[in-house]
């Protein structure tokens, strides 16, 4: 880490590698109460000079559902404020806590915890809602989502959801095809939720009349969807050919192959790609460790991949995003424009805050991350408070 001359929360931080506009160039930033005042050229006697390691905007995951032992649906506020305290070693500086398909009452008392904390305090990365993956999914795409629990839209059962979480629902994951003249779909768009679709089995047709009625991305492309064949695109074969409607992908070697996470940014381009890392609970947990997810037993495997004991399937990632971004770029061959955009200003459009998030620009947050060489966070701020 370079040398801190001053203390506090107004300070400049430089790099002769900082990511401006889509650019690596040489240039100091200027943070005044937690905003980027100003981004000007390297200064004379900076607060923090991190010479030629690299600077980017603080990541954003949108699709995370636990780590350190903790999950979004336990509904314990000491676990999400660990949680979000310690995300910031990774470089994420704000996220939206995932919940997984349950029962009306578990996801009820899991969006209320996230509501409170939120209204009591936390430190770390910022909450920035939630993201609702599920109930309202398909039993043949549903992965590690437990079946029994996997319902059909329904409006009224949704906004009892919506009124427990404090409006902090920001994001839903369903399967449209199965929504009834897509009601649900039309009530999260007319109230500003991000309609996704995903654990889905929709038509090529079935999931362009999903995007028709609002959804505006899909959730973890190539993984719990339909699948892709020259003669039935399916939802993959639709996330290539609608290349303005965003795509999560999970870019940690297991779920996608960096071939595949390769063809799908180029067929996305700059603009439309967000990583995810889908994280469970289990996420730093040691291998072999075998928790609840969802009510079932998923076990962490050596490769860092979660598996449902018996039936084998993948049931999310214990993913780091700086090692994602590794990923993407070292393995994928993914051009830098598309993968640091995947984590930071492309998640902050789709979620519309990319007004103060996602970039360093004058006027926005000071959510910065210091990554050296090997793609470690040597150094991470969040709204302009130091938290690596």
């Amino acid at each position: 880490m370079g040398a801190q001359v001053n203390g506090g929360n107004d300070m400049i931080i430089q790099s002769t590698k900082v990511w401006v506009l889509d650019t690596w160039m040489a240039a100091a930033l200027k943070v005044e109460d937690g905003k980027i005042a100003a981004v000007l050229p390297m200064q004379e006697n900076p607060d923090y000079d991190f010479g030629d390691q690299r600077i980017i905007p603080g990541f954003m995951d949108i699709h995370c559902h636990g780590a350190y032992g903790w999950d979004t649906n336990d509904a314990t506020p000491e676990g999400l404020r660990v949680w979000t305290s310690r995300i910031v070693t990774e470089g994420v500086t704000s996220l939206f806590p995932t919940t997984i398909t349950q029962s009306e009452e578990v996801l009820t008392a899991a969006v209320k915890n996230v509501a409170n904390v939120v209204k009591e305090g936390y430190e770390g990365a910022e909450i920035m809602g939630i993201h609702f993956e599920g109930p309202y999914l398909d039993q043949t795409f549903k992965g590690a989502q437990p079946e029994q629990y996997c319902v059909m839209p329904d409006v009224e059962q949704f906004k009892r959801y919506l009124a427990a979480s404090d409006n902090l629902i920001k994001l839903v994951t369903m399967a449209t095809e199965h929504d009834k003249n897509y009601e649900l779909t039309h009530f999260l768009v007319d109230h500003g939720i991000v309609v996704s679709q995903g654990h889905s089995g929709a038509t090529y047709e079935q999931a362009v009349l999903g995007i028709a009625n609002g959804a505006m991305s899909m959730t973890h492309v190539y993984n719990g969807m339909s699948k892709f064949h020259h003669r039935e695109p399916g939802l993959v074969g639709t996330a290539f050919r609608f290349r303005e409607v965003y795509g999560e992908i999970i870019c940690d070697g297991n779920h996608v192959h960096p071939a595949a996470i390769n063809d799908f940014f180029r067929a996305k381009g700059p603009d439309h790609g967000i990583m995810v890392t889908d994280s469970l609970m289990v996420k730093s947990l040691p291998t072999g460790t075998i928790v609840k997810f969802g009510g079932n037993d998923i076990e962490l495997f050596p490769d860092g991949s979660a598996h449902l004991v018996g039936a084998g399937n993948l049931a999310g990632s214990t993913l780091n995003v700086n090692r994602g971004l590794q990923i993407m770029v070292e393995r994928a061959e993914v051009p830098w424009q598309s993968a640091i955009n995947a984590v930071t200003l492309n998640p902050a459009k789709m979620m519309g805050v990319d007004d103060r998030k996602g970039s360093l620009q004058a006027g926005k947050d000071a959510d910065i991350v210091v990554l050296n060489s090997d793609y470690d966070v040597v150094a991470c701020w969040c709204r302009g408070k130091k938290a690596v």
